[in-house]
């Protein structure tokens, strides 16, 4: 069924992606990197603009999964998702829940795990949504970017080139986060220190 859903899909080219993304942040199962691909591969110098169409649609639809987790709660997430997928991200989400979607936005585990567990988690939207568009924009347009540069012989590259992004961009910004944070943190305590001061 979700095969031909995706079928469907395709038939519509860069609105059937911009479907495919808006669905991918809130209920569907596959991501939409997979007919990313696809219709890139059908008309390569078209793929940035499909990487816009898709980047787009997840962003529409990430506040959207944010409600439902927001408004439904834990009670949905079990029901809607696979038990491993919402183990692996809440457990991401305790430990650092910025890094948890510049991860999220990454990984196979659908992104509609990472904008429900924010809204259970009442981790602010303005932050997600930042973070998501960060991860996501890299995601899509670095698909798009290869098959509009390499034609079909960026099929092979995107697995290689997207992993290679995971284990150096990820880092890089996960070590931007904890500078900023420790900015934040010394600041205030600057300021209690001159408060206590006067």
């Amino acid at each position: 069924m979700l095969q031909n859903v995706m079928d469907f899909l395709m038939e519509f080219g860069a609105w059937g992606l911009f479907i495919h993304s808006f669905a991918d942040a809130v209920i569907f199962p596959i991501p939409a990197f997979f007919l990313q691909v696809s219709l890139s591969m059908m008309n390569p110098s078209t793929a940035l603009w499909l990487a816009t169409a898709g980047f787009i649609g997840c962003m529409l639809g990430t506040p959207l999964g944010y409600a439902i987790g927001k408004l439904l709660g834990n009670a949905v997430l079990y029901k809607l998702l696979k038990k491993e997928w919402v183990d692996k991200a809440t457990a991401m989400f305790q430990k650092n829940g910025e890094a948890a979607i510049l991860i999220g936005a990454f990984t196979p585990i659908p992104f509609k795990v990472f904008t429900i567990i924010s809204g259970c988690m009442n981790f602010p939207l303005w932050r997600l949504i930042c973070y998501a568009a960060l991860g996501r924009a890299v995601k899509f347009y670095l698909v798009g970017l290869l098959f509009y540069l390499y034609g079909n012989a960026a099929e092979g590259m995107v697995k290689e080139v997207s992993l290679y992004i995971f284990l150096i961009a990820v880092p890089v910004l996960l070590i931007a986060i904890w500078l900023r944070r420790r900015y934040v943190k010394n600041r205030e305590r600057k300021l209690q220190a001159d408060q206590k001061v006067i």
